[in-house]
């Protein structure tokens, strides 16, 4: 072969290899809808920072722990005008049902099953969101949970950060049951059907999306933790989930990191789930987190050091359509940032160059 036709075939092999790699990343060629958006804080400081990066689409800290002035539609009409300011969108507030300890919960009593105070409480919880409708707010979060988010001792990750961790084996249940004494998967469900059987007729009449948070961590092969299964911590428990009451207004507060704590091939598997519940419109928003490990055995890294690769997940979020935020959450712990702020900055500024990656690509 001639010295020339030697570089125009070695041309056009690298060609058809860059063309190839270019179709790979593009996949379905559909726009890039989804933003960087954040939940951690709706401080004036931090809308600045906030606002300087980039990020603007917000999820506001818990205004209150109950219904009062601050979930009023006033109140909430405020707190979005407040954030409209720093040319944010104030897109979604949790509401009082946090992840917090049953013991700590905002209202125990709809987690604990105690009638006729969940009732009240659950009345509490409908208002916010006719109240969310009228101050132009378009969606809510929320957790339905009685462990909180149970954890194992740090460990020590990159560069001397603390990574949240949990290992069940180690784990110490103690005492051995929460002050909602044994819950089993059925009791679980009826607590959370007659919630949503409540509460999502509300959303759907006044178009609030209201997204619910997985349990954090789920528990391998069905193990109960101090007397619970968490039925919200498996992708199984997600699915019939959304399958209670459906609407277009009852979804998931996607939290990655917590779905893959639940898998025994994190990086293998996400992917179809994010398409499952992606092609189900269910996603309303994503906790972009990375671990390394599996079920019963993980730990919390940065989105860069983690076992699954987070290039290919995003990608996977725009071949679905998702049009919500990508958040950070749960970031380690580095020496000198007790609030985690330079741990946030660095997720956002990840966050914001593999979104600038996929307008890139197509």
């Amino acid at each position: 072969m001639r010295r020339r036709d030697v570089f125009q075939s070695a041309a056009l092999a690298a060609t058809a290899a860059v063309e190839a790699r270019g179709a790979k990343a593009k996949g379905s060629g559909k726009p890039v809808l989804m933003k960087a958006g954040t939940q951690n804080s709706d401080a004036e400081d931090d809308l600045t920072a906030f606002a300087a990066f980039g990020v603007n689409n917000i999820c506001s800290g818990l205004p209150s722990r109950k219904l009062d002035e601050k979930y009023s539609a006033e109140g909430l009409s405020k707190l979005r005008e407040r954030v409209e300011k720093h040319g944010i969108k104030l897109d979604m507030i949790p509401l009082p049902l946090s992840s917090a300890y049953i013991t700590r919960a905002e209202y125990p009593a709809i987690m604990l099953g105690q009638s006729p105070e969940r009732d009240k409480n659950i009345d509490d919880v409908c208002q916010i969101i006719r109240n969310c409708a009228k101050a132009g707010i378009p969606a809510a979060k929320y957790n339905m949970s009685i462990l909180g988010v149970v954890r194992t001792p740090v460990t020590k990750g990159r560069g001397g950060a603390d990574y949240s961790t949990f290992k069940y084996a180690e784990g110490k249940q103690e005492p051995a049951l929460t002050e909602a004494g044994p819950v089993d998967p059925d009791l679980y469900w009826e607590r959370i059907t007659y919630f949503l059987e409540r509460v999502v007729p509300v959303a759907a009449e006044y178009k609030i999306k209201i997204a619910c948070h997985p349990n954090d961590p789920g528990m391998p092969n069905g193990k109960k933790w101090r007397g619970v299964v968490p039925v919200l911590g498996r992708v199984e428990g997600l699915k019939r989930f959304v399958s209670i009451k459906e609407n277009p207004y009852h979804g998931l507060n996607f939290c990655q990191g917590t779905i893959c704590e639940g898998l025994e091939n994190p990086n293998k598997e996400i992917h179809d789930i994010i398409r499952y519940f992606g092609a189900k419109k269910k996603i309303f928003n994503v906790h972009f987190r990375n671990i390394e490990g599996k079920i019963g055995d993980f730990r919390e890294t940065f989105p860069d050091n983690g076992d699954v690769n987070m290039i290919d997940a995003i990608r996977t979020y725009r071949e679905v359509g998702f049009d919500g935020m990508i958040m950070p959450d749960h970031v380690p712990h580095v020496g000198g940032d007790p609030r985690g702020a330079k741990s946030f900055a660095f997720c956002f500024g990840y966050i914001q160059a593999l979104i600038q990656m996929l307008k890139m690509e197509g």
